[in-house]
């Protein structure tokens, strides 16, 4: 296989994976996989919460995928590789960055800051009801985050917490 079909195939793979992980986000996880999701919008002093459950599941899939991939198709292999940098990108974003789980540093401005907003006001809504930026990645202005949030708790779609700024 090619290196810019290899670098197509890992690209790809991250840019669907981020659709993918709106998707289980908020369909999977504030949906009928909320049981192991909730703890992670809860406060807590452990260092694992049942949402890692998540990332066993998935990570399953993907070593599934290596394995086959490995005696049947570069593409499943080089796709599963793809798959592993987005995990790798979303731990240090999100657990990393966001969470603070592995370093502290608070961004001051640009998009680092846009993400870490973004996704506070992910967690502004008590429990799974409403809510606003479900992806990891690509985060919409915080403004237009508190205007839907703002818009939920009036229409009665969501509970949200006083802090949100919306």
């Amino acid at each position: 296989m090619s290196i810019p079909a290899i670098l197509l195939i890992l690209a790809g793979a991250v840019v669907f994976m981020e659709f993918f992980a709106w998707w289980a986000h908020k369909y999977v996880m504030h949906g009928w996989g909320w049981n192991w999701h909730r703890d992670h919008h809860e406060p807590h002093d452990n260092v694992l919460e049942k949402n890692d459950l998540f990332a066993v599941v998935f990570g399953s899939i993907v070593i599934a995928m290596f394995t086959i991939g490995y005696f049947v198709s570069d593409f499943l292999w080089w796709l599963a590789a793809g798959i592993t940098l987005y995990g790798l990108i979303y731990t240090f974003i999100h657990d990393g960055l966001v969470h603070q789980r592995y370093f502290r540093w608070v961004p001051k401005r640009g998009y680092a800051k846009r993400l870490v907003q973004a996704h506070k006001l992910h967690h502004a809504t008590v429990g799974k009801e409403g809510g606003v930026s479900f992806g990891f990645l690509f985060a919409r202005e915080p403004s237009a985050l508190k205007a839907e949030l703002r818009r939920q708790r009036e229409s009665g779609e969501a509970v949200v917490r006083d802090s949100a700024g919306a």
